[in-house]
Parts: structure tokens; sequence; C-alpha cells
């Protein structure tokens, strides 16, 4: 599972460092390819390929005419981008991808269980200020949850 933050740079070309920690969970639990896609908090979130393919089957399987399936289908699903790790451990992010996250240079890299969520600095501190407003009714939910 992957857990931790971590602070990095995102190169002129879009490329960004994975951190060994992450990358040493990739490589032993899954291989070295990550589908990265929109979130609707304005960041991106990193799967690994084959957690991606159990999202992508049950995203399959979705009523589509449902509202909100299509919409669901067209922000998540048709925004994704396998990327590839290379050999210096760095994976390119798609224009269209960094565009929506607003990825200029100072990133953080968020462990979050079976993903990572990549975000701008200045969106991951504003996040996080939110949620620590809102902890009383997070907790509250959560404890709902039996956690």
């Amino acid at each position: 599972m992957f857990r931790g933050i971590t602070e990095h740079t995102i190169d002129p070309k879009g490329r960004i460092s994975i951190p060994s920690k992450f990358r040493d969970i990739l490589l032993d639990k899954y291989d070295e390819r990550l589908v990265i896609t929109n979130h609707y908090d304005g960041c991106l979130v990193a799967y690994p390929f084959d957690e991606w393919q159990i999202i992508e089957e049950k995203a399959s399987k979705l009523p589509i005419l449902k509202k909100g399936v299509e919409d669901f289908q067209r922000f998540f699903i048709s925004g994704a981008a396998e990327c590839p790790i290379d050999k210096l451990g760095r994976i390119l992010i798609p224009p269209v991808l960094r565009e929506h996250a607003k990825l200029e240079k100072d990133i953080i890299l968020v462990g979050m269980l079976r993903k990572i969520e990549v975000w701008a600095k200045i969106r991951w501190e504003a996040i996080i200020t939110r949620a620590q407003k809102n902890i009383d009714e997070t907790r509250e939910i959560i404890t709902g949850l039996g956690l």
C-alpha cells in the first residue's frame, strides 16, 4: 500500500520522479506501469496498471443511461494515460493532465493506499486546510463507516 507525502518538482518537459518507496511497492506488487487521470478535487491520481484494470472493468458495467455515468467516464476514464516509469524512475505526465492539475513546478505526491495523488503544492495546501476545518464532520463520517 502507498502511504506518505513527498515534495518534488516537475521538470519543464513534464516529468516527475516517483519516490523510491513508491517504486519499490510498484515493482514488488505490480509492475512499472502507472495509469494517471484527472481527479475531481483538481489533482491527478495514479493507479498501478492492475488496479486501473479493476476500475475500468467496473466502469464498463455502469449503466450508461444513468445520469452522471457518461460525465464520469468522459472526465475520469477518457482522461487516463498510461505512464510507464523510465530507467531514471520518472514518468512523463501528458500536457492535458498537467493543465488540469495546474502542475507547474512544486508538486506533492501523496500515497493513498492503492493509488498515488499528484498535487500542485498550492492546491495541496488548500485541500489540507479545508480538511482540517472539516475534521469533526470527517471524524463522524469515518466513525460511522466503522474505522
